[in-house]
């Protein structure tokens, strides 16, 4: 149905329908599922960050590695102290992302968005818009399938590996996902939905996978908050009218490029960047051994 987001907005002006009803159809059309079927589904994994979020920002969740744990709880206090500077909403956003991947690396439940290391900025930016957008359930659900077709675009034209193309494949990926959605969830046209990803993209172009001793934590969890504040800003400025002079699918066919070039050490192999800081290593030798250690370094 499509390949391209070119493609994909050509069909909702064609159709005069959302996105999130071209992704729908599309998985109706592949899956040969009722709507009812597909539509349930997606309702499920959207039950399941929800649970995810609130665990992580009620509960001092912990992971087995000791590396991470309990920000999201910081960060839900300190906007009740009325003294956060990004103000309320962007920071809620922010705390519900941690939150997710948070739980993630104490070994709990989540949805990948599109991956695990990645899956909290579309459910942070969603949840931490709630309150503000008030929106429906469908309108909650139609949040993910617009993303999801955002997604679908990249994993077929670029990478959401980290091993493949760094993190901007995982962070960025979700980070330009959660940006279009979030721009239709506002009311947004669909090729303002495209800037939107456009521009949060190409703001996570070059980012590098350098998990500190090979685990989802550091600095995943925290480049999941800022990913969240960029989709957010990336939103509001579509919204506002500021295009991205560079089109939706050249900053796709960019990140891949710069993927294809990245060096293996920074693409989640843990063998350069933040991972191969004297830090990283001790608290690698911490948790694996020092023989590990020592071999990597």
């Amino acid at each position: 149905m499509f390949r391209t987001v070119a493609e994909l907005i050509d069909i909702t002006k064609s159709k005069n329908i959302p996105i999130s009803e071209v992704m729908i159809l599309k998985e109706i059309e592949e899956t040969g599922k009722s709507r009812e079927e597909i539509f349930a589904q997606m309702g499920k994994n959207l039950e399941v960050m929800e649970a995810a979020v609130l665990r992580g920002i009620k509960e001092d969740v912990k992971s087995h590695s000791g590396l991470t744990g309990g920000d999201a709880v910081l960060l839900q206090k300190y906007i009740e102290s009325g003294k956060s500077l990004s103000g309320t909403t962007l920071l809620d956003a922010v705390s519900k992302a941690v939150a997710t991947n948070e739980v993630n690396a104490a070994m709990g439940t989540i949805c990948a968005t599109p991956t695990a290391g990645s899956a909290g900025v579309v459910p942070g930016t969603l949840f931490g818009l709630k309150e503000k957008l008030n929106p429906t359930k469908e309108q909650m659900v139609r949040f993910l399938f617009t993303s999801g077709a955002f997604g679908y675009v990249v994993a077929n034209n670029a990478s959401i590996s980290g091993a493949a193309g760094g993190c901007q494949a995982e962070v960025g990926s979700a980070t330009g996902m959660a940006a279009a959605a979030i721009v239709e969830l506002a009311g947004g046209t669909p090729d303002q939905s495209a800037h939107a990803m456009a521009i949060a993209l190409k703001n996570m172009l070059g980012l590098v996978c350098d998990p500190v001793a090979g685990l989802v934590e550091v600095p995943c969890v925290k480049r999941n908050a800022i990913g969240a504040s960029t989709a957010v800003v990336a939103a509001d400025m579509s919204l506002a009218g500021i295009t991205s002079r560079i089109p939706c699918d050249e900053v796709i066919d960019a990140m891949y490029e710069i993927g294809q070039r990245m060096p293996s050490a920074f693409k989640e192999t843990a063998e350069g960047g933040l991972a191969a800081t004297p830090t990283a290593r001790a608290l690698e030798a911490k948790i694996f051994g020092a023989a590990l250690a020592k071999e990597r370094s």
